[in-house]
């Protein structure tokens, strides 16, 4: 089941919170894939049929025929789409804070590990990159479908070959100086570090991202609305519509 609302959940999750996105805290998903276009928000799923459902004013078109409605199911839809559209930019809004959470946490984490001001400053540097890149896209998104695939696998490898060395380098130079001046036990715990980072550094990132899930909290009520709005819509073949299933 995909998430229906909107894409940009699936950024956060290649930023260590898969177990916090919409269909995990709002108990939301969707078989469908959903795009929300200037004209008409459009869903669209491999199978089973319909297979594209659009929405436009009031209108509903299923695997490109019109669907008659009863008046108060045409206002129904128009309510969904109007109340979708207005979510999604929240949506955006909280991915963009996870976002810079995450990017505050990294730092807090770094500067805890004592790394020079020039291994500071080029973590930084390659951080604000992928800080502005990831902003970038959850800003230009309006579909899921910009956040299917291995996305999410692909960010997290990006960060981690961007950061990582930063930090494991930073600590072998200390470990090198520490073994120089006699200290081979300080030598020998900043090595263990260096080489135990990869696993230790995400679930402490993890766990500081927990700050974010109230504000995905806030999401839940105008994603239980949108379920009940499309409740008694009819669609392909008097079928319910059912776009968004919420979890009991």
């Amino acid at each position: 089941m995909r998430r229906l609302i909107p894409s940009t959940f699936l950024a956060l999750a290649s930023l260590g919170l898969h177990a916090q996105d919409l269909a995990t805290t709002c108990q939301a998903s969707s078989s469908y894939d959903v795009t929300l276009k200037p004209a008409e928000l459009s869903f669209d799923r491999p199978q089973p049929a319909p297979f594209h459902v659009e929405l436009h004013d009031g209108s509903l078109r299923t695997d490109g025929q019109p669907v008659s409605l009863r008046p108060e199911d045409q206002d129904r839809i128009a309510l969904f789409e109007r109340e979708l559209r207005a979510l999604a930019p929240r949506a955006k809004s909280v991915a963009r804070n996870g976002v810079d959470l995450l990017a505050q946490s990294v730092r807090e984490e770094a500067a805890n590990l004592g790394l020079s001001a020039g291994s500071m400053a080029d973590l930084n540097q390659r951080l604000d990159a992928r800080v502005a890149q990831l902003k970038q896209r959850i800003d230009a998104s309006q579909s899921t479908h910009d956040w299917q695939g291995d996305l999410a696998d692909q960010y997290a490898n990006q960060i981690a070959s961007d950061l990582l060395p930063v930090i494991a380098g930073d600590l072998g130079q200390q470990a090198v100086q520490a073994a120089m001046s006699g200290d081979m036990q300080a030598a020998a715990s900043l090595r263990d570090r260096a080489g135990d980072l990869a696993t230790q550094l995400r679930p402490r990132l993890e766990q500081r991202m927990q700050a974010l899930r109230p504000q995905l909290q806030a999401l839940c009520p105008s994603i239980r609305r949108l379920a009940e709005l499309q409740q008694g819509v009819p669609g392909a073949n008097g079928q319910a519509l059912n776009l968004l299933q919420i979890a009991q």
